[in-house]
């Protein structure tokens, strides 16, 4: 899933193109299991996010039959579960639920009839929702649960008409990840488990039903569909989305699913999809789920994107006409085989998806875009590092948390799984040397398919895999250091990224003289470029200063959220009203948070900002999320605005831009505070 970074790459330039694949290979068998197998590694895995008990009870198929209802913004129907009792003692089926009303449960006994089983449905917890205890003391090779959804289901989005692209059709979509599959199926919510599932579901004629498995582009809309995933997934990569949606083909195994208005952008943009898994087949082996898809989600989507198999999830924020901003498709790409075919067992294992995914993705970037391009990136990303580190929790800095560290799962941080994890593969890639690390990272996805991962088993890999075969470049003390120690170790390679330099330089000349850099310079800037450029600037400038970047580049009313979401907070920090009409427009057409909350947090520090954001979000408010919803309602509600300032804030010396020329963590960087 990509959160907190910044999904950017640019390939219109390089005159990329889709290649139609003449092969479509065949899905891996649910059953299939590596050749050779690792030494095993002896571990009790708990996971505390769940009350599930996989060690005595396990899920191996999920048959699911549902109604949409978007009148009652409910899901209702059957949930089946095919069993493995590994615990002759067990007597019971213990399910994950949340905020879900439990009508009845039935067992599948020895003579094929489905009898009346006993169940409790406890108390809610605040995170883990309702434990679901089911009596089986007959060891039922199925179990079946009638259920239905509350319309506040937490991983169920209901989106009504005028949040969406058309404005005419309501929309509903799922958010599975972390722990919110529950909230719409119950069932074991861990990822130490993985299953197999199928699915038939009935909604409106006029809504089109997609989810994560065989999704068909020539079904018809009747309002009666089937799915299967043949391969087994984690519950986290259940989902499902309906609404008024279309196909297109971006080639022979990929394609895009979107609304009517928005298609025909989403497939120009995507066009190297098709490039991109050929590239990532060549680096890291099969790709091993049988087609890749997009769906576009309505602009109200509060997310960058999600993995979910065979049918990424998408926002519409990063379709802006230039390819700019397509590493996203990248990154969830790359999680088909970092995460979705070799999965972390639990939340606290989060960097094993996250980090080599982040790894993957700027290797992709790398092949497809050049290294310039990748660097670019990954200064960006470890910029994130440096400025999170200053007030996060030590605790929170380590790749592999400890239990209890993690009270919400929702609240890893991005800069320790995302960042640190990609930042500790390429010390071992460097150390090692690409060829020898590549063939490692190729054994290890191929060693492990279709398999829950913890980081203990993957120090094991690397230890009889990679340490052991090439002596004398790593120790296990660095090991160590890197998974179990916070902060960023001195052993960590830098980047160096010439357009930066000429960026920071054309910036600091400009602070020192106000002479702005030549049109032939900054308009060949990609969007890396022009967020170093924003990022490095004091937290005010003159109201003039931004008049005459906004005169020169044409900055107000860009159509590039990654922009945007610097550009009007620097605005509004330094009292240049003239971009407000514009930057209005912009948080009424997005509703992607990462974008638009800068703006709103910048907004309400003073009292006429204040106004000004109240009265753009009750314009905007109806074409939110209900997440969005929340996020910017708070910011309002808990805002402590001063004054309006006479004269804004004088800009401070070029020496004090907010990003450091070169990242290196040898960097002195403050000691680390609690986290908010």
């Amino acid at each position: 899933m990509r959160k907190m970074l910044l999904s950017a790459s640019i390939a219109a330039a390089l005159g990329l193109v889709a290649v139609g694949c003449e092969r479509s290979p065949s899905p891996e068998p649910a059953s299939s299991t590596p050749a050779t197998q690792p030494a095993a590694v002896t571990e009790a895995i708990t996971d505390e996010h769940s009350y599930a008990e996989p060690g005595k009870v396990r899920t191996t198929d999920l048959a699911l039959d549902l109604a949409v209802d978007f009148d009652e913004k409910t899901l209702s129907g059957t949930a089946t579960y095919s069993l493995e009792w590994l615990d002759r003692n067990a007597g019971q089926l213990v399910l994950d639920t949340r905020d879900i009303s439990i009508h009845k449960a039935e067992g599948l006994s020895a003579e094929g009839e489905w009898t009346a089983l006993e169940f409790a449905l406890a108390d809610k917890d605040p995170i883990l929702g309702s434990k679901l205890t089911i009596q089986a003391p007959e060891h039922p090779t199925q179990v079946r649960v009638t259920y239905t959804t509350s319309p506040e289901a937490s991983g169920l989005q209901w989106l009504e008409p005028s949040m969406t692209e058309g404005k005419t059709s309501p929309f509903m979509f799922s958010q599975s990840q972390q722990i919110h599959a529950r909230s719409w199926v119950p069932l074991q919510d861990t990822p130490s488990i993985r299953f197999t599932y199928s699915a038939k579901v009935k909604a409106p004629k006029d809504a089109m039903v997609l989810m994560s498995a065989d999704n068909d582009p020539a079904a018809a809309r009747d309002g009666d569909y089937t799915f299967k995933m043949p391969q087994k997934i984690p519950s986290y990569l259940l989902a499902i989305a309906a609404g008024d949606l279309v196909f297109k083909p971006l080639g022979e195994r990929s394609g895009v699913w979107a609304e009517p208005a928005m298609v025909d952008k989403a497939v120009a943009e995507f066009a190297d999809t098709e490039k991109m898994i050929d590239t990532a087949e060549q680096m890291y082996g099969p790709y091993r789920w049988g087609r890749y898809d997009l769906l576009v989600l309505p602009p109200s989507f509060p997310y960058g994107g999600m993995e979910n198999p065979r049918l990424t999830f998408a926002t519409p924020t990063v379709i802006v006409g230039d390819k700019s901003l397509v590493s996203l498709v990248a990154h969830e790409l790359a999680h088909s085989w970092s995460g979705n075919l070799v999965t972390f067992a639990t939340d606290k294992d989060a960097w094993l998806n996250e980090g080599f995914t982040s790894y993957v993705e700027n290797r992709l970037v790398e092949a497809l875009f050049g290294k310039e391009q990748a660097d670019m990136e990954t200064a960006i990303g470890r910029a994130e590092v440096v400025e999170e580190y200053k007030t996060l929790d030590p605790k929170l800095q380590r790749l592999a948390l400890k239990p209890g560290d993690l009270a919400n799962p929702d609240d890893s941080s991005s800069a320790t799984v995302y960042q640190k994890g990609a930042w500790f593969l390429s010390f071992l890639e460097q150390r090692f040397g690409r060829e020898v690390f590549d063939s490692w990272l190729k054994g290890y996805f191929d060693r492990h398919a279709f398999q829950s991962m913890t980081t203990a088993k993957l120090v094991e890999d690397l230890k009889q895999n990679l340490l052991a075969k090439n002596p004398g470049k790593v120790t296990d003390a660095e090991i160590q250091e890197w998974v179990y120690g916070p902060g960023i170790p001195a052993s960590a390679p830098r980047v160096e990224s010439r357009k930066f330099s000429t960026v920071d330089a054309a910036r600091i000349a400009w602070t020192g003289s106000g002479s702005l850099p030549d049109k032939s310079i900054t308009g060949a800037w990609s969007t890396q470029e022009w967020v170093r450029f924003l990022e490095g600037m004091p937290d005010a400038l003159k109201p003039e200063q931004l008049r005459q970047l906004d005169e020169a580049y044409k900055l107000t009313g860009t159509p590039n959220g990654e922009i945007a979401q610097r550009w009007y907070p620097l605005a509004e920090r330094s009292g240049y009203v003239e971009a407000r009409a514009e930057m209005g427009k912009f948080l009424e057409r997005v509703g992607r948070r990462k974008l638009i909350m800068p703006t709103y947090k910048a907004l309400v520090e003073t009292q006429g900002g204040l106004a000004f954001a109240q009265q753009v979000f009750a314009k905007a408010k109806p074409g939110y999320h209900p997440i969005t919803t929340g996020s910017v309602q708070e910011a309002i509600a808990n805002a402590k605005p001063k004054a309006d300032p006479a004269v804004p804030a004088k800009p401070g010396p070029a020496q004090t831009a907010k990003v450091p020329e070169t990242l290196h963590p040898s960097d002195p960087v403050p000691p680390p505070a609690e986290t908010e």
